[in-house]
């Protein structure tokens, strides 16, 4: 049972190994669609003096990238906006504010024969918050700028198709304020994993 499961295992990895292989080439096009799981660090720093909680969001996402040399992409991230509630101090409820991430990257594609193509990439994030809304008071969260960084995996399903997964970190940190008052720095840098298809032109 044992050489049968290693042997169909070994045939199910030629078989992804033989299939089509995306080239990326100077002058392509990609457009990506997915969906993206937005999950901020565990510690968010303090605000009023108490700990806070900011929770995950799950939203579609869209990529373009235009490849300024063979392997070599420029992308671009965004997405529908992402929505997070902020709890301080394990319970109390401190409002919900939403923000669109659009991310400049500059990503490196492995060359490979195979299916599998990996990727890496580095950019700057420009997170844009609004709709604050809060029982205790009038808040504010302002605009942040930080660096991305990311990793991901294309499937080839079909010459100019891929299943792509993707994972990607965030510096978000934003000054907060409640009424005009300055009540700390919230620590958001989230993590991004998004499954999305992606077709090359």
């Amino acid at each position: 049972m044992t050489q049968k499961l290693a042997a169909l295992t070994l045939s199910a990895t030629l078989v992804a190994f033989a299939a089509p292989a995306l080239a990326q080439n100077q002058g392509d096009w990609t457009v990506g669609v997915g969906i993206g799981y937005l999950d901020p660090k565990s510690d968010n720093g303090t605000l009023a003096g108490f700990d806070a909680d900011v929770d995950s969001d799950t939203r579609p996402i869209f990529t373009v990238e235009y490849f300024i040399q063979d392997n070599l992409g420029i992308e671009l991230l965004a997405s529908t906006p992402f929505e997070h509630d902020v709890t301080l101090g394990g319970s109390i409820d401190a409002g919900s504010v939403k923000h669109l991430p659009p991310t400049l990257s500059l990503n490196y594609h492995f060359p490979t024969n195979s299916a599998w193509k990996p990727y890496v990439g580095a950019g700057l994030n420009y997170t844009i918050f609004y709709d604050e809304d809060s029982p205790l008071g009038d808040l504010n969260v302002d605009n942040s700028f930080g660096v991305s960084l990311q990793a991901g995996l294309d499937y080839m399903v079909t010459d100019s198709g891929a299943i792509r997964l993707n994972v990607r970190w965030f510096d978000i940190d934003t000054d907060v304020e409640l009424d005009g008052t300055d009540i700390g720095t919230a620590e958001i840098d989230p993590w991004l994993i998004g499954v999305s298809y992606v077709h090359k032109f």
